[in-house]
């Protein structure tokens, strides 16, 4: 295939990634409206975000085998047609049952589009050309994060809900499109096995922590709802990967994975270093909405606008960081990338009352710019370890361990967040039922104290906002130096040569009339 056909491909692909993100970030400014619209509880609203996220955990290694066995193409445009599906029953839904329902399929579809984006790297690049393909893939997961809350809030401000949803139907098709015409078709040359127990136990263990992770986030850490799905998740995964060893070694044995792969440390170590950034990045993306709504007054919309130094630091991150590997090695870039991300985040924990949008966009720039160093490197150095016949399932490999990240991030952060304001609320004077409300979130807290009409409660609660989102970025840039620790003990400096264990990996099977590269 052209090189500039390859592109092509890869920007369509990567808009239907988007989409994907866009439909997570934008869900979260549209809570209020759909609790209205669609006369949903607050346990629905939960499930309407936790209901996705557990579907697009237990999916992923599934949608990896299928894409494997029966042609990623295959998989990626009836993930993309289930994706249009999805938005339309979302916008449509008459109730808060079937707007679950569409939302389950989105969480199916979603992990469809997220893992053959990411094999398409693998099918469709060569290791010289990867590490940019990365950064374009990195680009279409991050610039979510700021554009959701901003057309989510522009569209809630101006027209019906339900084009929130509707506006993913022209992108996913344009996807659908481009995945048809431009990517070629391709599977491993020796179609996998269908691993049953693997899939269930995966599936499984992934959905288990995940739920966990999202309890602990809401409800703490010594809750038996959280802590029970934590090391019932955890069990469950290893009982996976204890049946995926006895079955490599059973002759004639299929596994769903190949272990080999954790032999690589460059692979470990990617997906390693991925997941722990991921998580230290949710402490950034947990505070600051609330610290831009809730301390400095702005919308939600204005909020989503304050993030763009992150995103744009972030594209500056990205640039150099192929070139930065080739001279310096993976070892020393993704190191540096931490530490600048980590240094960031150190300066942000240092904000007061009195700083502004000023201060918060110098240091989330530093901290975007340190983290796209990062997150290129890092990802670079897991998905080289790919063969064309890895892709499927070692791109969902890469993705179902990262996206267990993002949840820890938020029930650690949340949790240091919610105790550091707790502690320094001071309520004296205030009515129990009203300090007992206060005491749930800033948002409560500023709400109480607008209906009260004190200024000094105003203050006490956006005070001690200030102090546990200080206390939760710090605990985030002690794991950035994990990360520079880790990063310097395991990353390989440069890519090792594949040792020989086992027989050749077959080549690539494309099908017939295909594009080939």
């Amino acid at each position: 295939m052209k090189a500039s056909r390859r592109w092509w491909a890869l920007a369509g692909v990567q808009l239907a990634v988007l989409a994907v993100g866009l439909d997570i970030t934008v869900l979260s400014v549209a809570l209020p409206t759909l609790a209205t619209a669609l006369r949903a509880s607050e346990s629905d609203l939960q499930w309407f975000s936790s209901g996705y996220t557990l579907v697009l955990a237990a999916a992923m290694l599934p949608a990896g085998l299928l894409g494997d066995r029966y042609g990623r193409k295959k998989v990626m445009l009836a993930a993309l047609a289930l994706f249009a599906a999805g938005s339309l029953a979302c916008a449509y839904a008459p109730s808060a049952g079937a707007f679950l329902a569409a939302r389950l399929a989105l969480g199916l579809a979603g992990a469809g589009v997220i893992v053959m984006a990411v094999s398409a790297l693998v099918v469709l690049f060569s290791e010289e050309e990867r590490p940019r393909a990365v950064a374009v893939w990195a680009a279409a997961n991050f610039l979510a994060l700021p554009i959701g809350p901003v057309l989510g809030g522009w569209l809630l401000s101006r027209y019906w809900w339900g084009w929130i949803f509707l506006i993913n139907v022209p992108v996913a098709l344009i996807g659908l499109v481009a995945a048809a015409a431009l990517v070629p078709e391709s599977r491993a040359a020796q179609r996998p096995g269908i691993d049953l127990p693997g899939i269930a136990l995966s599936s499984g263990g992934l959905a288990v922590l995940t739920y966990g992770l999202i309890e602990a986030g809401q409800n703490g850490w010594t809750g038996a709802p959280a802590l029970g799905a934590i090391l019932g998740g955890l069990a469950i995964l290893a009982a996976f990967f204890a049946w995926e060893r006895r079955l490599t070694g059973r002759p004639g044995g299929q596994p769903l994975i190949d272990l080999a792969l954790f032999g690589s440390a460059s692979f470990t170590s990617g997906v390693v270093l991925i997941t722990i950034g991921t998580a230290a990045l949710v402490g950034v993306l947990f505070t600051l909405p609330q610290y831009f709504q809730g301390v400095l007054g702005t919308t939600a919309m204005g909020s989503g606008l304050r993030l763009m130094p992150l995103i744009v630091g972030f594209v500056v991150g990205l640039a150099p960081a192929s070139r930065l590997a080739r001279l310096a090695g993976a070892k020393i870039t993704v190191a540096a990338g931490f530490a600048i991300f980590g240094g960031g985040i150190a300066a942000g924990a240092a904000t007061s009352m009195s700083s502004g949008t000023g201060f918060a966009a110098a240091w989330t720039a530093v901290t975007g710019a340190g983290l796209g160093l990062m997150f290129a490197t890092a990802a670079s150095a897991a998905l080289s370890e790919l063969s064309q016949a890895q892709a499927g399932i070692g791109s969902a490999m890469v993705q179902a361990v990262k996206n267990t990240g993002a949840p820890l991030g938020a029930a650690i952060f949340g949790s240091v967040l919610a105790s550091g304001y707790q502690a320094r609320l001071h309520l004296a004077g205030v009515p129990p039922v009203a300090a007992s409300a206060a005491r749930a979130s800033v948002f409560a807290g500023v709400a109480i104290a607008r209906q009260l009409k004190s200024a000094s409660l105003l203050t006490a609660v956006r005070v001690a906002f200030v102090h546990g989102m200080d206390a939760a970025l710090l605990v985030s840039a002690g794991i950035a130096v994990l990360g520079v620790v880790l990063t310097l003990a395991f990353l390989p400096a440069t890519r090792p040569k594949p040792a020989a264990a086992g027989p050749p990996t077959p080549p690539e099977r494309h099908e017939p009339g295909a594009a080939t590269r």
